[in-house]
Parts: structure tokens; C-alpha cells; sequence
């Protein structure tokens, strides 16, 4: 059987997950460096399937792209409140962009 190489960040319980499932798998775990690069490609990839998601995948490509944002600040010693906060504290302030103004 040929092996897959997918070279790619994964979530968490991802390895276990599929070897559950009876799938032999293979990962490593990332130094802080690589972490930072692998974080930056997920990043894209996500805005990606988010830009082109339909209507029945947005909710789900929406969290993911949140999942990712919220490894980068966490990675860079932002915790999630602070990122909620801050998005609170600017909304307050300019406001959010519901007026949809340009």
C-alpha cells in the first residue's frame, strides 16, 4: 500500500481519531518555528475553504478559521479572552461593520 504523505497540521485528537478507525498513521510534533510556518499555511488554506464555503459548510469553515486564529494569538501569548476582549473593546469603540459602509 502506498503512503500518503499530507505534510499538514491537523487538530489535536486528530492521530487518534484515525487510528481509531484502523488507519495507520504517522505525524511528529512540531518545534516552535516550524509550529509558527505550519500555523501561517493552515491559516491560508482556511481562508481559502472559507472564501469559496457554501451556504450548508459556512458555519463549519467559520469556526475552523476561528480554531486557527485563536492557535496564532495562543502561539504568540495571546489568550483567547484577550483576543475577545479586545474585539469587544474595539466594536465599542469604531464599531463592528453591520452598516456595511466603505
Amino acid at each position: 500500500m502506498e503512503k500518503k504523505v499530507h505534510n499538514k497540521l491537523v487538530r489535536d485528537y486528530f492521530p487518534e481519531l484515525m487510528k481509531e478507525k484502523g488507519r495507520e498513521i504517522e505525524f511528529e510534533v512540531l518545534d516552535s518555528k516550524q509550529f509558527s510556518e505550519k500555523l501561517m499555511e493552515k491559516f491560508n488554506d482556511e481562508v481559502e475553504k472559507f472564501r469559496h464555503a457554501g451556504t450548508d459548510r459556512l458555519l463549519s469553515e467559520t469556526v475552523d478559521l476561528l480554531e486557527v486564529i485563536y492557535a496564532i494569538a495562543e502561539h504568540r501569548g495571546i489568550t483567547e479572552s484577550e483576543v475577545e476582549f479586545m474585539r469587544q473593546l474595539k466594536k465599542n469603540r469604531s464599531g463592528g461593520f453591520r452598516k456595511k459602509s466603505c
